[in-house]
């Protein structure tokens, strides 16, 4: 199962190569998530309305190893962007992917831009 977890490492903005056209906003819920398949990975999107924010992170919840965080719940957490597993309620920031509880390792986050009415993920290949 950790091979699974290998395959998703974050990508930070300036570290950016390949903006993935995911799909329109039109396309999200507002004030929740969706899945979108890039390569051999699944990326939860959020489209946090009511902080005019979109965030994106690995699709699969490392405590039971899961696809399941783009259904989780969003909010925030003194001030912290969250997104908590449906299944098992870990909480994980949707900023750089803390473990908010403290008992997990964080997940894989990866930047979103909005051009043009479209989504987009970057990464690094």
């Amino acid at each position: 199962m950790i091979e699974i977890l290998d395959k998703y490492s974050g990508t930070k903005l300036e570290d950016v190569k390949v903006w993935f056209k995911a799909a329109k906003v039109a396309d999200f819920p507002k004030d929740g998530g969706a899945c979108v398949k890039y390569k051999n990975k699944q990326i939860a999107v959020f489209n946090f309305e009511r902080l005019n924010k979109w965030y994106a992170c690995q699709n699969l919840c490392p405590h039971k190893m899961e696809m399941v965080l783009s259904r989780g719940m969003i909010g925030d957490d003194k001030g912290i962007p969250k997104v908590a597993c449906p299944l098992h309620k870990k909480t994980f920031s949707l900023e750089n992917g803390e473990n908010l509880n403290g008992d997990l390792d964080a997940i894989a986050t990866y930047p979103v831009k909005i051009e043009e009415g479209f989504v987009y993920v970057g990464f690094q290949e």
